[in-house]
């Protein structure tokens, strides 16, 4: 997931609800609401990571959607603080659109590969002569975020 924009966004994104954080503590002296908008904030990028580790299809969806979920309840947090002004318009402004871009993808993401909807996309890199256990490319809307291999061993239940 290296090269992959889904994972640059997300990153991109939490450096900026670090920064928010960062101005709300020292600067508001608020703690909780901006504590509860970094943990949800920068959660996006982290369960992207953990996907990759993913062991199947099913637990790398159970990451995009954990991923999905940090995406509503970053929004919900910079709604109230911007209500409490404690951000400024701007900042919220942005932050949503960002976090509703990041939504966007993944639950656009998540909905391919639960309709089955998914081919595998081989990267401009990769020789014709793929190996069927290597990861997958799921393509979304300017992104790729890769999908590990299925075990052999799944693969005979069906």
């Amino acid at each position: 997931m290296d090269n992959n924009e889904t994972k640059a966004k997300s990153r991109q994104f939490a450096v900026k609800i670090a920064q928010i954080y960062k101005n709300l503590s020292n600067n508001k002296k608020e703690h909780v609401m901006s504590e509860q908008l970094l943990r949800v904030g920068t959660g996006i990028g982290a369960n992207l990571a953990e996907a990759e580790c993913a062991a199947n299809k099913e637990a790398f969806l159970a990451k995009l959607q954990e991923a999905l979920q940090k995406c509503a309840e970053t929004r919900y947090w910079l709604e109230i603080l911007k209500e409490a002004d404690f951000i400024t318009e701007f900042e919220a402004t942005k932050g949503i659109q960002d976090c509703d871009e990041l939504r966007k993808i993944l639950f656009y993401t998540i909905k391919s590969l639960k309709a089955g909807g998914i081919t595998p996309a081989t990267p401009a890199s990769a020789s014709a002569s793929a190996t069927p256990a290597s990861p997958k490319q799921v393509p979304t809307a300017k992104t790729i975020i890769t999908v590990p291999p299925t075990p052999a061993a799944s693969q005979k239940k069906e």
